[in-house]
């Protein structure tokens, strides 16, 4: 089996890549494709086969799912892009290597998306069935983007394509978590975040990639407690703002997860269940 990763050099798919190739049995092999030759020396040195191209070019593009099994899917662009950007990469560029890949004979296709898509909360967790409902003060390309290459690649039904949602990654040095203070210093109080560590993160890909007869599923990955504004300032190690306890949630279950289907159907449990048992662990 020859699995291709792309966006093997941003925060989740760094941390993915050697999970995947750690846990590879014999016979298996990883590609990964980069922009640039001197980033994947990495991964080079812990056995990975290397392409080096940018995944919008159609020659690379061809070169690099050649032979290939299985794509996961990492690559995104997303926050401080300019909306072309977001969707070239998040929608143009998926949807072309889901086509490049089912016509050279990939078996299964992992789309990594988000829990962005679903847009406003539901007044309870999200499941997997929910529809996309714009709106709110964080919707915007990105989310577009990423619902619209989900729908385009699951059409794809003569290629396994399974989508696997992430909520806000963090952990493992990861700058994501003092960035969430620019949006939680202007939250109320109690307004939550849903989060789920790298370590889980990958577990959850490596599941939603292994897992036989899941064609055209929908996955959750997330942590089991998401945290408030008060405790992603804690969790930062910096002051709580004054005035925090005087703002108001507009949506208090928006991109708050249910992670039950894949608990059920593929034996998720996060190794690190809160962000608190991370800190902990030294794993932050």
């Amino acid at each position: 089996m020859l699995t291709l990763v792309t966006g093997s050099t941003g925060q989740v798919g760094r941390r993915f890549v050697p999970r995947l190739l750690a846990q590879a049995r014999a016979g298996e092999r990883v590609r990964v494709i980069v922009r640039d030759a001197a980033r994947a020396e990495r991964f080079a040195e812990l056995g990975a086969e290397v392409v080096v191209g940018d995944l919008r070019d159609t020659d690379v593009l061809g070169k690099a799912v050649s032979g290939v099994d299985a794509v996961v899917n990492v690559a995104a662009s997303f926050r401080g892009v300019p909306d072309e950007e977001a969707w070239a990469v998040n929608h143009e560029a998926a949807v072309a290597l889901g086509k490049a890949s089912l016509a050279s004979g990939v078996r299964r296709f992992v789309q990594v998306s988000t829990g962005m898509v679903y847009g406003v909360g539901r007044g309870r967790p999200l499941t997997e069935e929910d529809e996309s409902r714009p709106g709110g003060q964080m919707w915007g390309a990105y989310n577009e983007s990423k619902v619209a290459a989900e729908r385009e690649l699951l059409a794809l039904d003569t290629m396994d394509v399974r989508v696997a949602r992430l909520p806000f990654v963090y952990g493992e040095g990861d700058p994501h978590l003092a960035n969430s203070l620019q949006w939680a210093a202007n939250w109320a109080s109690n307004q939550r975040l849903h989060m789920g560590h790298h370590a889980d993160v990958a577990q959850g890909l490596l599941r939603v990639l292994h897992a036989p007869g899941v064609a055209g599923r929908v996955y959750n990955i997330a942590d089991d407690a998401p945290v408030t504004a008060v405790e992603l300032h804690l969790l930062n190690g910096v002051g709580i703002p004054a005035d925090l306890d005087r703002n108001t949630d507009p949506d208090p279950w928006f991109g708050i997860m249910s992670t039950e289907r894949i608990r059920r159907e593929l034996g998720y449990r996060p190794l690190y269940p809160t962000a608190w048992t991370a800190r902990e662990a030294g794993a932050l």
